[in-house]
């Protein structure tokens, strides 16, 4: 059985690789510090023999015994308000965190796979976004915590795989959305959704003509797998390209859900990218992926999944709290 260790296991993303693993017949060793992560994303996984939990910071030394044969690092705030709440932890995991799982992977003879993220490109001065394009990145802003974390992860799994021979790979997620998402994380599609079960007034920043491209969970699980198992080594793009305004998606959210709320604008963040859409040429060209889910089809399977939330979850403000760190 193949052995292979999936760090941000209890995160959103995290947690749906751990499920698609399992379902391939490998063992998983879910690692995560449950800063942002949540437990109840993977017990359903505990009852399984070919399942076990490391509740453990990558930013320490990671110890795996045995043999491993891939690593997924997926360990990382990736919500604005989390990141901007524990900037120094977000950039720890980037860079530390990464560090530390590339000696894992040098010292096991273990492919790697680590998650980077379209906010590499910054706000693009070039639509749609192509893996050679080097972005418009802000080093200093608020957001560059997250940026430059991840623009480090790239380089340092770039040089140990050069340097090292470590077997790489680098995803580049865009936008995401499906069950397990918080509705406090910040993020546009939690947002809408639980202020529109709320009855509250949707909330845009900015005048709305800023654009995102929306990947349900089952197609980016997909696509990050097909380029586990190639041999393609450069970082390469896993998103939707079909791009949609705000506004317009704050209008579907509200026809969706049946509500008649209002939508309500607000200042638009520093750094905050007024374009987002991938340019998916080359996972099509060698992976043969694509996305294949409307979202349409993907924002009903994730209004089932919101509506079937507590009340005390669906009015929960904060996740945890951070002032300890």
């Amino acid at each position: 059985m193949k052995k292979v260790l999936i760090t941000g296991a209890a995160g959103f993303l995290g947690s749906h690789l751990c499920d698609r693993f399992i379902k391939e017949g490998f063992y998983v060793i879910a690692m995560d510090n449950l800063i942002t992560g949540d437990l109840k994303n993977i017990e359903h996984l505990f009852p399984l023999k070919n399942f076990e939990f490391q509740h453990h910071d990558v930013t320490k030394f990671v110890h795996i015994p045995g043999e491993l044969d891939y690593i997924l690092h997926f360990a990382s705030p990736a919500s604005p308000i989390d990141y901007l709440k524990i900037p120094i932890e977000t950039l720890k995991v980037g860079s530390l965190g990464t560090l530390n799982l590339l000696g894992v992977a040098k010292e096991k003879k273990a492919r790697i796979l680590v998650a980077s993220t379209s906010e590499v490109y910054g706000d693009p001065l070039v639509h749609p976004q192509k893996e050679t394009y080097n972005g418009n990145v802000s080093p200093i802003g608020p957001r560059g915590v997250y940026d430059e974390a991840k623009r480090f992860m790239e380089s340092i799994t770039m040089a140990y795989h050069r340097f090292h021979g470590v077997d790489t790979r680098i995803v580049r997620i865009f936008n995401t959305y499906g069950s397990r998402m918080r509705l406090n994380d910040g993020r546009v599609v939690p947002a809408f959704m639980g202020q529109a079960l709320r009855g509250e007034d949707l909330t845009v920043f900015g005048d709305g003509s800023q654009t995102r491209s929306f990947c349900y969970i089952d197609d980016q699980v997909e696509g990050i797998y097909r380029l586990l198992m190639s041999d393609y080594t450069e970082p390469i793009n896993i998103g939707n390209p079909h791009e949609t305004t705000i506004k317009e998606f704050a209008e579907e959210i509200i026809k969706l859900t049946g509500t008649d709320q209002k939508i309500i604008y607000k200042s638009l963040p520093q750094d905050d990218p007024l374009q987002r859409e991938p340019d998916i040429s080359l996972a099509k060209k060698i992976l043969g992926w694509e996305p294949k889910v409307s979202r349409a089809e993907g924002l009903k399977k994730v209004y089932e999944y919101f509506k079937s939330l507590s009340p005390e979850e669906l009015q929960k403000k904060e996740h945890r709290d951070f002032s300890s760190l």
